[in-house]
């Protein structure tokens, strides 16, 4: 809905209307302000005012299975802990990575007790592990350098990624009128296959998919996009207050806002 249809929708409502939807969008705006601790969505997604489609795999299942049957476990870019928490019993050697400094403390006080050690990390290509260190890494959401992973990942030990496609939520860019992140364009299911490949690694499983993720009031929106930083630089609430109003109308219209995710799942294996 651009700014013109905002204004028919606006002018067929009562002023004492237009004053509450005023004041959602107020209010909305001020959850910019919530705290926001490890990699928890919970605040948003708890409650339904985000939902993301559902996928035709699941990374914990498969996570779970290698698990399973792996001696020495690392986990890249573990955020919070939450995942590895939850895809527990562990090997008795496991570790996890993140590059996140506010997670870190969390992470620890979560994973510490389930035996993992925690290693913050600033450079995916130069990891603090042996060569040959791994026979299982997983590594959901997180950037990683396939070099480094190959280094530290034992012959025929397996690397199981979850990623996010560049285009991922791409509707919010275009309508704050932010182009994409240029540093990770063409950051695709193909390109990520090849680097693996030309990594010396073979390829058991690649897919992807794109659900749709649908917001139900500006504030989950403001949250969300305080939360992930890449995709709108230097978001404030203030200074896209303009595009906000008018997704926020057409949530007032439709009751909710839809963006197309995009995911893709890759199991390699070291040769």
């Amino acid at each position: 809905m651009n700014s013109s249809n905002t204004t028919k929708v606006t002018a067929n409502i009562s002023a004492e209307q237009l004053a509450e939807i005023t004041e959602r969008f107020a209010s909305g705006l001020t959850e910019a302000n919530q705290p926001f601790l490890g990699w928890d969505f919970s605040f948003i997604t708890g409650s339904g005012r985000l939902q993301s489609g559902v996928l035709p795999w699941s990374y914990g299942t498969i996570a779970r299975r290698h698990i399973q049957n792996a001696k020495r476990l690392l986990d890249m870019g573990t955020g919070g802990g939450e995942l590895l928490c939850n895809l527990a019993p562990l090997p008795a050697y496991a570790c996890a990575t993140e590059g996140y400094l506010p997670n870190i403390a969390v992470a620890q006080e979560r994973l510490q007790p389930l035996g993992v050690k925690m290693f913050p990390v600033t450079d995916d290509a130069q990891l603090p592990f042996a060569d040959g260190e791994f026979d299982l890494i997983i590594n959901r959401h997180e950037s990683y350098d396939p070099r480094e992973v190959q280094r530290i990942l034992a012959p025929g030990g397996v690397f199981l990624t979850q990623q996010v496609g560049w285009s991922d939520c791409r509707e919010i860019n275009d309508r704050l009128g932010v182009p994409m992140p240029a540093e990770y364009a063409g950051w695709e299911l193909d390109f990520a296959v090849q680097q693996l490949l030309d990594c010396g690694f073979t390829i058991r499983k690649q897919m992807e998919a794109a659900p749709v993720q649908r917001i139900y009031d500006i504030g989950a929106l403001v949250y969300y996009l305080k939360t992930i930083p890449w995709q709108v630089p230097d978001f404030t609430a203030e200074r896209f207050r303009e595009p906000l109003w008018q997704i926020h109308m057409e949530i007032e219209q439709h009751g909710f806002w839809d963006m197309k995710q995009k995911r893709f799942i890759i199991e390699a294996v070291k040769l």
